[in-house]
């Protein structure tokens, strides 16, 4: 498996288990900041790998009326804030090839969103900048689809590739998880994550917003380590139910620390450490 570095950070086997976590967006730069300063105590407190996560620009919503963030100019500042203060790295979505060459001047790790991984000029563009690459498997892709998007980003250069597993669309405003994904995707030669917070989601399910059944996150966090996923995937925010995204599925903090310890324990156990 290609060697995949974030910041300080190497991913997968006898390292430890990394994880991107964060509200789902940056709501403002003073929660952005109380949110990170909690982050960062926890995973040190368990000797874990915190990538800072939070999107500057939720292109992907549901309703014209949903929040969005702030955009990329403030957005990047703020996580600019978090990197340096934290000395944490930071991932958020990229949209276009503009973004991409914009973002990477501040992001370690450049995010596809799922529904953006098929486009050709948005991958290549952010493979070009030679930071890791974080590309979600489409709702509807098989997993054996994902080798194209990976050939797109070597072809500009770039070995540093991470694959993530979000769930695929079942049926209407449904999304399951098959643990077959981070095997099939990891052949690949590649590190895969896995997205807890997203295969929850039942997108659309509350008609202007996306549902989603947060209860269900640690069992699917738990299944994904024990099928050798490489890294994982996990919004949190300190306050679910006024998150301004993604309120159905986002973890609260207050429960990440325990969910953490027995994911560390397993993810130990099965990487053989």
């Amino acid at each position: 498996m290609k060697s995949v570095k974030i910041g300080r950070y190497e991913i997968g086997g006898k390292n430890p288990l990394t994880v991107m976590c964060g509200p789902c967006v940056i709501e403002s730069r003073s929660h952005t900041l109380e949110m990170a300063d909690a982050l960062k105590s926890i995973f040190d407190s368990l000797g874990l790998n915190l990538v800072f996560k939070s999107s500057y620009d939720k292109a992907n919503r549901s309703s014209y009326h949903s929040f969005r963030g702030p955009g990329i100019t403030e957005g990047l500042d703020i996580l600019a804030e978090v990197k340096e203060k934290y000395k944490v790295p930071v991932v958020s979505d990229v949209h276009s090839p503009e973004e991409a060459t914009e973002a990477a001047k501040v992001l370690d790790v450049l995010q596809i969103p799922a529904f953006l991984c098929r486009q050709t000029d948005l991958v290549q563009a952010a493979a070009e900048t030679k930071k890791v690459i974080n590309v979600k498997k489409g709702q509807f892709l098989a997993p054996w689809d994902m080798i194209n998007v990976v050939k797109k980003i070597e072809s500009a250069g770039n070995d540093q590739i991470i694959l993530v597993e979000r769930g695929a669309t079942f049926g209407y405003n449904n999304l399951v998880f098959d643990p077959r994904s981070i095997s099939i995707m990891r052949d690949m030669g590649y590190p895969v994550c896995f997205d807890a917070t997203h295969a929850a989601q039942l997108p659309g399910g509350q008609g202007e917003t996306t549902g989603g059944q947060r209860q269900h996150i640690p069992d699917l966090a738990r299944a994904a380590v024990a099928v050798k996923a490489d890294l994982l995937f996990m919004e949190a925010h300190d306050n679910p139910a006024n998150a301004k995204s993604d309120s159905s599925t986002v973890l609260d903090i207050k429960t990440l620390p325990s969910l953490l310890k027995e994911l560390k324990a397993l993810y130990n156990l099965v990487q053989g450490h």
